[in-house]
């Protein structure tokens, strides 16, 4: 399995990124994955190799670029909850320093590298993100409906807020992708569930917002204590069919 480190030129700097792809010598559809709030890392690079085994040439990148490359933190093996409220406090800062502003400048340059790789077939593109990973990927598929033609979020973060620049406001106007978000049973309440329906159906698109069974927050994470294993497998089995339809790589 190919894997490259990369560097992706942007408004504001180069943002590292990791890629995986098949060794098949033609052209793949491509998938920008959007990390967690805990970054690129070897976990998220493993999650990026086994989804590219499928026939996708999948785009990890560091979203922290600004504040250096990753791991921009330095991060334990496994972040289990002992550990945790240091590791997020740490973290905030750079969370609440990537604007709306950075995330719509940084999608443009993130689909820009990712379409003219030369591994990268031409054609409609998805995008996946997990927390705080899968605002952005519903951002992104907001700004550019002509590109993307899937994006999932698995155990999201607030896609639904009472901000001006809430990501379910543009969802009526300007997506065009088909969406799969998986749930953790405490991400969203169902008041918050039925605005975010209200919005896809506003759009017209095909989608499924799904409560994973038995889930706490981040449960895709082998290398945090809400791992689920079962809750992984749901997601690639919800997943890897929405890429191989709207891509066609089926």
């Amino acid at each position: 399995m190919p894997t490259k480190t990369l560097r992706i030129p942007t408004t504001d700097g180069q943002a590292d990124a990791f890629a995986a792809f098949p060794d098949r010598g033609e052209r793949q559809p491509g998938v920008l994955l959007y990390a967690d709030a805990f970054g690129v890392r070897p976990v998220l690079e493993g999650m990026a190799r086994e989804l590219a085994e499928h026939g996708y040439y999948v785009l990890v990148p560091n979203v922290f670029y600004r504040q250096g490359p990753a791991p921009v933190i330095e991060l334990p093996e496994h972040i289990g909850e002992e550990v945790r409220p240091a590791v997020i406090a740490q973290l905030m800062p750079l969370i609440r320093a990537h604007t709306t502003e950075h995330a719509l400048r940084d999608a443009d340059a993130y689909l820009r590298f990712l379409t003219n790789q030369p591994e990268v077939s031409a054609g409609p593109v998805g995008v996946v993100g997990y927390c705080m990973g899968a605002v952005l990927a519903m951002r992104t598929a907001t700004v550019h409906p002509d590109q993307v033609a899937a994006v999932a979020g698995f155990h999201p973060g607030p896609l639904v807020t009472d901000a001006p620049d809430s990501p379910h406001r543009l969802v009526p106007e300007r997506l065009t992708a088909q969406v799969h978000l998986g749930l953790a049973e405490n991400d969203m309440s169902p008041e918050t569930i039925s605005e975010l329906n209200r919005a896809l159906d506003a759009a017209g698109v095909g989608y499924a917002v799904e409560i994973y069974p038995g889930t706490i927050h981040g449960y895709t994470m082998s290398d945090t204590d809400a791992f689920n294993p079962s809750a992984l497998q749901r997601h690639w089995d919800r997943l890897l069919p929405l890429l191989d339809r709207t891509l066609g790589n089926g």
